[in-house]
């Protein structure tokens, strides 16, 4: 199906607008974990579970929400989403205590999984197949810069007017998500494609595939432990005063947006090879903060690397598993997208509890090294995929030949 130019424009930026505001929900707590911990009279630790919670929310969500959902009209389902988003946001600002905070997380969550599991593919639909890249790589733009701007300006917010001022302010960006949504998408999208339960079973029972989702959820993930606390960790060991940590995110945002494009230009020949490399810089660089963070210049240089390796690996990732599902079990090609995606929020669920724990048995300066082990984890099961990769190349060669 294809609009014209100007319409699918407008409706991808509505899109966009959406990606946004479920891309600073995501990580909005991690500059408001020491408001929150303050606030609520609780430790930063249990504060760390509306990083933790939010993402288990993605994380079944995302495949579980998709498959039920097939049926229903794609623009009905969007604007669903959005107003869960807005009731889930608006539940946290009015929060009273952590359960009623963390019913709210998970709320939004499960909107952001499924949001993410359908918006690639309403994207793709709203262009000519020619554009489908281009229109993918416009919506994603909300994501980046969410982690650019949204993020740090909610923490500023948060800081000048309360932690609930942030979420307020998030789900009036909903709001705003769900008019676009509701005047510049077309209704006449296409469905859904229900996928066989005996490929969904192919997906989940594929040796190949549960390796690289494992690849997903420990080499995103353990940037996580350091990441979920950094802002308690720059100001209590790096010495920064609380408002200039909105100004390092600020910074962080930006290492992360330069390293989406070269993470996204590096991994397109060979997603693997460049996935070991990314893994292996990342693993140092966690390693080297454990011991840079108590200097303040040395910390700053060391979390811009941190961050322009936190994302670097993810189209990398997103392309080696779309790969191997074309190759594995090719009709279930958007449930592999969406397990994937669930990878990727196990691995920020499990990068944030481990970091709240070793935040509240070993110390925050503790963070970063444990995360390098976790990442050193996935530098062994690329190393291990890359092997067979290169096996099955070898084996093509001797057919052919």
């Amino acid at each position: 199906m294809s609009l014209d130019r100007k319409r699918s424009t407008l409706a991808l930026l509505a899109l966009a607008i959406s990606a946004f505001a479920i891309g600073t929900t995501e990580f909005i707590s991690v500059g408001l974990l020491p408001l929150i911990s303050d606030d609520l009279h609780i430790s930063v630790t249990t504060a760390g579970l509306t990083v933790t919670l939010y993402a288990l929310g993605v994380t079944f969500g995302a495949p579980v929400l998709t498959s039920l959902t097939t049926a229903i009209s794609r623009k009905t389902l969007l604007l669903a989403l959005m107003l869960l988003f807005i009731a889930g946001n608006s539940l946290a600002a009015a929060a009273g205590g952590i359960s009623m905070l963390l019913a709210a997380r998970i709320l939004s969550a499960l909107s952001h999984g499924l949001f993410m599991s359908i918006a690639s593919t309403i994207a793709a639909d709203l262009v000519t197949e020619d554009r489908r890249a281009s229109a993918i790589s416009m919506m994603f733009t909300g994501l980046t810069v969410a982690t650019v701007t949204g993020v740090p300006l909610g923490t500023f917010l948060g800081q000048q007017l309360g932690w609930r001022a942030a979420f307020i302010a998030i789900a009036a960006v909903g709001l705003i998500a769900l008019i676009a949504n509701l005047l510049l998408v077309p209704a006449a999208l296409r469905k859904g494609t229900r996928t066989p339960l005996r490929e969904q079973v192919k997906l989940v029972t594929n040796g190949r595939l549960l390796l690289a989702f494992a690849i997903t959820a420990l080499g995103y993930g353990g940037t996580f432990v350091v990441f979920t606390y950094l802002s308690p960790l720059l100001h209590e060991i790096s010495g920064f005063q609380e408002q200039t940590v909105a100004v390092i995110l600020l910074v962080y945002g930006i290492a992360i947006a330069i390293g989406n494009v070269i993470g996204g230009k590096a991994a397109n020949r060979k997603p693997v090879n460049a996935l070991f490399y990314m893994f292996a810089f990342q693993a140092a660089v966690l390693l080297v903060l454990t011991f840079t963070a108590p200097f303040k210049a040395a910390a700053l240089i060391t979390i811009f690397f941190m961050g322009l390796l936190a994302f670097m690996n993810v189209p990398g990732l997103q392309v080696y598993v779309v790969m191997l599902a074309d190759r594995f079990a090719p009709s279930a090609r958007d449930v592999a997208s969406a397990v994937n995606i669930a990878a990727f929020n196990a691995g920020i669920a499990i990068g944030a509890y481990l970091g709240g724990l070793v935040t509240d048995h070993l110390g925050l300066i503790h963070t970063p090294w444990i995360g390098s082990i976790m990442v050193l984890g996935a530098v062994v099961l690329t190393a291990w995929s890359r092997a067979l990769e290169n096996r099955d190349g070898r084996k093509l060669q001797s057919k052919a030949a």
